[in-house]
């Protein structure tokens, strides 16, 4: 049909490039003021608000400035990190823009999409994201146009419908002429294959619920303080005067810094693994990568190498050797050629023989199981031999002497009867064996998955290693022995999601990799679905990674950045846990052994502002990968920094015990406290971020500048007497080395528990 349409010639497709444009509209541009406005509208800014009203009412002006300056700096913060973030992603997203097939000069080639005008022919098939507006020509095709009417339902087009920008071929394949591009086009936007879904990862999920129990333990104590406040004779006016540091107690558990740390750090690694090769289309892949405990891995593409080649080539008709090539050509795809398709074309063309072209084609889909062409009054099958041996029943009696185990097998029927086999290869990549080894190594269960007879997936199977039984997909069932599965044979595309979800029900947490239209269901349930290369650009939608590059060694990458997000979210919550529970424990428990709190409230806003700062930079500090899939254990978790909370409120109880024994005087004391909390703190971070003595590991220069500031801010406002009560060089070098001597203390019961962690 093609020959009779006409095409643009390069020459006319530059003019029109040049007159209207490329095919993409810029992003808008972020609003800043706008996201920072929206940052003052939620839970952690209620509470802030709440408790600048409340300063206000008091009088405690200086304060309010205080609580006013943390508010601005969580709602500037956050927005500048949502700029960060969006800028990475609309950088990847420039990487993921759709390829198309296009006719130029009457010969078919794959071009970026935005280079498109109008005018332009193109081919169209099932998985495709239309990246213009388009008037179909040939072939009713059907599309999800969910992308631009919100309504997930198939429409169907039929010649001369326009099909719109955005939108995602479902079923059919068709010729179409583009009729608008960029800003015209009925979406009127850049289309890009980022998936902006918002749904948190496990982890975050996790880490919500750490606020959550901080929110309870302040609960508690806040109670614990106003009951003993009565118990010791306290009116209605003494506990108004403490409202204020109640509030500030509140105050210090509000993740401030959460959502921040979370950008900086996934943003970190998405641009990380964008100059490695690994685009990242949902940053929380990038998270769940590090609990990935079991992947299914394509075997085409994946394991073995994107060059697919004729290893064997058997006739059986009673025509010519190559009459038959000839005809089989005819059913070759080439408009838009698969691995397949290229191998058999190359082997015909190798041969000397001429490539046909049919006006009556039909291209192959995985439901139907080959290609079918008409042509010199023939009728043409080219596919899988299992489909095609259903229609010829003396198919299975004259292949008994082919050797199916040696590779792939595509069958060639004319006029309904077999006429040949291909046999094709595969030829396993030179960095399978090792990568397949190193995801091992990382406590990841590889399983490969193929549609190849069990005997061939075998034989793949032993060149790299893989340990185990390959069963076909027909004996796989709930008593499959999963940890001892080298490989599923036998799948058909629509097989991967029952798989996927059947191990996710098994408690794994699992990696799919894929590349054709069918396989989108399983990549978009898996928790970490990647896209190969070469995949279909709905796969790349569904999936949350992109590969740019074949192989498995990207993988391990995406394993490596889920594990430094990881580690540095864990040190991120131990430091959160601990640190809010030692104030908080320090402050409860000064007031019911001395009758008083034994901290300014200044003092207490401007240690909960500078805590915020550091731990935001934790998002990209140094960290170590670990070999083997994250666990999370909220329990021992919670011991671990309640452990640490305990060790350093007691020393700091013993310290304001001897302090006022020794006629200190409370604003002394509680400039003191501040000092000996911000240093703990620091401290903390430090100790927390490392399985070595922190004396033995160092931060990020990040991390470490900004701790720096923070203690040279802090030795400035206790000497200088700036929004506290002024202190001397004596009492200073007393707080540090006391400090200094409880953190050598604590990390040396610290670390052997870790260790073992």
């Amino acid at each position: 049909m093609s020959e009779k349409i006409a095409s643009l010639s390069q020459a006319e497709a530059d003019e029109l490039l040049t007159k209207n444009g490329l095919n993409e509209v810029p992003e808008p541009q972020f609003n800043f003021f706008k996201e920072f406005l929206a940052k003052l509208w939620n839970l952690s800014a209620w509470i802030l608000e709440a408790a600048l009203l409340l300063e206000c009412l008091l009088g405690k002006w200086i304060q309010s400035f205080f609580v006013l300056l943390m508010l601005l700096f969580a709602a500037w913060n956050g927005a500048s990190k949502k700029k960060q973030s969006r800028r990475v992603l609309n950088t990847i997203s420039h990487k993921l823009t759709p390829l198309v097939s296009v006719q130029r000069d009457g010969i078919w080639k794959t071009i970026d999409s935005k280079y498109l005008v109008p005018g332009d022919l193109i081919s169209i098939q099932s998985g495709d994201v239309l990246a213009a507006d388009v008037q179909i020509l040939d072939s009713p095709v059907s599309f999800d146009e969910s992308s631009i009417t919100g309504e997930a339902k198939t429409v169907k087009k039929n010649i001369t419908d326009i099909a719109f920008a955005g939108t995602t071929v479902t079923e059919g394949s068709s010729l179409a002429r583009v009729t608008a591009t960029g800003a015209n086009s009925r979406s009127g936007k850049t289309i890009n294959l980022i998936n902006n879904s918002a749904a948190p990862g496990h982890l975050q999920q996790l880490l919500t619920k750490i606020i959550y129990y901080l929110c309870i333990l302040d609960g508690i104590l806040t109670l614990v303080i106003v009951i003993a406040s009565f118990f010791k004779g306290g009116d209605l006016k003494n506990l108004i005067d403490m409202l204020p540091f109640l509030a500030m107690m509140f105050i210090a558990s509000i993740p401030v810094a959460m959502p921040s740390t979370f950008a900086l750090s996934n943003s970190f690694e998405a641009t990380r693994l964008s100059k490695e090769g690994v685009l990242t289309s949902d940053l929380t892949g990038i998270q769940d990568a590090a609990n990935l405990n079991l992947i299914l891995l394509d075997k085409t593409g994946t394991i073995t190498e994107n060059k697919t080649a004729v290893s064997q080539w058997t006739n059986f008709s009673e025509m010519s050797n190559d009459t038959v090539l000839e005809l089989a050509s005819a059913a070759i795809d080439q408009r838009n050629k698969k691995i397949i398709d290229t191998a058999i074309t190359d082997y015909i063309s190798n041969c000397n023989l001429q490539i046909k072209t049919s006006k009556d084609f039909t291209p192959f889909t995985s439901a139907r199981g080959y290609s079918m062409a008409n042509v010199d009054n023939h009728n043409v099958k080219l596919g899988s031999f299992k489909q095609l041996s259903l229609i010829d029943s003396t198919a299975l009696t004259k292949v008994k002497d082919i050797d199916f185990s040696s590779g792939r097998s595509v069958a060639v029927l004319i006029d309904d009867i077999l006429a040949g086999v291909f046999i094709l290869e595969d030829k396993v990549r030179s960095d399978s064996k090792a990568a397949l080894a190193e995801l091992k190594k990382r406590g990841v269960l590889p399983i490969m998955l193929t549609g190849d007879n069990q005997k061939t997936a075998q034989a793949v199977a032993k060149q790299v290693n893989l340990s185990g039984k390959v069963i076909s997909i027909h004996d796989f069932n709930d008593q499959t022995d999963i940890q001892h599965l080298a490989g599923i044979a036998d799948v058909l595309p629509e097989d991967k999601l029952r798989m996927v979800k059947f191990f996710q029900e098994k408690g794994y947490i699992v990696g799919m990799t894929g590349d054709g239209v069918n396989d989108s269901p399983a990549l978009k349930q898996a928790e970490v679905g990647i896209a190969v290369s070469n995949a279909a650009d709905v796969a790349k939608r569904s999936s949350k990674m992109v590969l740019l590059d074949d192989g498995l060694t990207s993988i391990v990458k995406i394993l490596d950045a889920g594990h430094r997000v990881y580690q540095r979210m864990t040190t991120w919550s131990l430091t959160k846990l601990a640190r809010t529970a030692q104030l908080t424990m320090l402050l409860t428990f000064g007031y019911l052994f001395f009758d008083y709190i034994p901290m300014a409230l200044n003092a207490m806003v401007i240690y909960t502002i500078m805590n915020n700062m550091v731990t935001m930079m934790i998002g990209t500090d140094r960290t170590h990968i670990t070999y083997r899939p994250e666990n999370w254990d909220m329990a021992k978790l919670a011991k671990i920094a309640f452990s640490l909370a305990f060790g350093w409120t007691l020393i700091g109880i013993a310290g304001i015990w001897y302090l006022n024994n020794h006629n200190f005087s409370h604003g002394t004391i509680s400039t003191m406290v501040y000092v000996y909390l911000v240093l703990s703190a620091m401290f903390i971070i430090l100790i927390t971020r490392t399985k070595h003595y922190f004396w033995q590991d160092y931060p990020s220069k990040a991390v470490g500048l900004t701790q720096m500031g923070d203690i040279i801010l802090t030795i400035v406002l206790a000497l200088s007497g700036i929004a506290m009560t002024q202190i001397n060089w004596i009492n200073l070098l007393i707080t540090i080395f006391i400090s200094l001597i409880a953190a050598i203390l604590i990390d040396l019961f610290y670390q052997p528990i870790m260790k073992n962690k």
